[in-house]
C-alpha cells in the first residue's frame, strides 16, 4: 500500500463499507433534542438514527463536526508506521472539518515530518464525496503514490452532479434552507422541493406536486442532464441513495437504471447504493433520495 485513505463520515459509506475498502473513518457527531451527541456509525447507526427522527416529528437533529483529537486518533497509527495519508473531507464550505484535518496533520507532521499527508477538500458532499473516496480506493489497489493518485482525484470534483428530493420541507427551514412562509406554503400545498448539488453548492430543480411526482422528475432531470451533456456514461460512475425507506429507494433506483437503458445508454458502472447519512440527514429528515454521479479518475 503506497498510502492510506481516511475520509469523515459524510462521504455516507457507512462504517463497514469504509473497512471492507481500507479505509479509515472519522465521524461527525449528531443528537435529537437534548439528548447527548452520537458519533455517526460509531455510536449509533444511521438507520437507527432516521427511525429515531421519523419517530419523534417537530424535533431537529444538530450536528457537530469532529475534532482535532478525532482526526489525530485517526492519523497517528498510519503515521507511526511511516505511512504516506490521503485524508478526503467534506466541502470546507459545508463545514469546519476540512480545517481541523488541516491543523491535526500540521500537530502530526511536527511528530513525523518524513510522513506526507494531504488533506484534501473534497468540494464534495453525501454521494459525491463517498464516489471520490471509492475512487482514491481504486487508484490506491493500483499502486498509484500518493502523488499520482491527488492529481488524479483534483480534477473529479468539477464533474460532480447530485438531484435528489426530500418530503419534508420543515427540516430545509429549520437549517435555513428555506424560509418559514415556503415552508408552510409548501407543506398546503403538498410541494416537494427538486435539489441539485453541482460546482459545490446546493441548487434549486425546481418543485414538484407530491412525492411521487417528485421522484419521477429527479429522474427525469438526471435523465436529461445525461442527454443534454452527452455524457460517456463508460467514463462515469453513478450511485444512488436514500435515508430510511430502502423499498421505495429499491423502485426508484430501478427506474433509474432502466431508463437509461431505455435511452440506448449502456448501464454504467453502479456502485452500492448509499444510505445517506446523518449529517446530510439534519437537513432533509429521513427522507431524502435521489441519484448522483461523477467521472471516473484517470489514473
Amino acid at each position: 500500500m503506497k498510502f492510506q485513505i481516511v475520509s469523515d463520515s459524510s462521504c455516507d459509506l457507512g462504517r463497514e463499507r469504509c473497512q471492507s475498502l481500507g479505509v479509515e473513518m472519522v465521524s461527525y457527531y449528531a443528537a435529537l433534542g437534548n439528548e447527548t451527541y452520537y458519533r455517526e456509525e460509531r455510536d449509533i447507526p444511521t438507520r437507527e438514527f432516521y427511525q429515531r427522527m421519523a419517530a419523534l416529528p417537530g424535533v431537529f437533529p444538530k450536528t457537530s463536526m469532529p475534532t482535532m483529537e478525532d482526526y489525530l486518533e485517526a492519523f497517528c497509527p498510519i503515521a507511526k508506521q511511516g505511512i504516506p495519508i490521503l485524508c478526503i473531507c467534506l466541502n470546507g464550505q459545508f463545514s469546519g472539518s476540512y480545517q481541523t484535518a488541516r491543523n491535526a496533520a500540521a500537530e502530526l507532521q511536527e511528530e513525523f515530518p518524513q510522513v506526507p499527508i494531504y488533506v484534501m477538500d473534497s468540494r464534495l458532499a453525501t454521494v459525491l464525496e463517498g464516489l471520490l473516496v471509492e475512487e482514491a480506493v481504486r487508484l490506491r489497489d493500483q499502486d498509484l503514490t500518493l502523488e499520482q493518485a491527488v492529481a488524479a482525484l483534483e480534477e473529479l470534483p468539477q464533474t460532480g452532479r447530485i438531484f435528489f428530493t426530500t418530503d419534508d420541507l420543515e427540516y430545509l427551514r429549520h437549517g435555513g434552507r428555506i424560509g418559514k412562509a415556503a415552508a408552510t406554503t409548501g407543506a398546503l400545498l403538498r410541494v416537494k422541493p427538486l435539489i441539485g448539488y453541482e460546482n459545490g453548492e446546493l441548487v434549486t430543480d425546481g418543485i414538484a406536486q407530491g412525492r411521487k411526482k417528485s421522484l419521477i422528475r429527479v429522474r427525469e432531470l438526471f435523465f436529461r442532464y445525461v442527454e443534454k451533456e452527452r455524457l460517456d456514461l463508460n467514463q462515469y460512475i453513478l450511485a444512488t441513495g436514500f435515508g430510511l425507506d430502502q423499498e421505495e429507494h429499491r423502485e426508484f433506483a430501478r427506474q433509474v437504471y432502466e431508463g437509461l437503458l431505455e435511452r440506448g445508454y449502456d448501464r454504467p458502472e453502479v456502485k452500492k447504493p448509499y444510505q445517506i447519512g446523518m449529517t446530510i440527514g439534519v437537513h432533509t429528515g429521513p427522507t431524502p433520495i435521489g441519484v448522483g454521479l461523477l467521472r471516473k479518475a484517470m489514473g
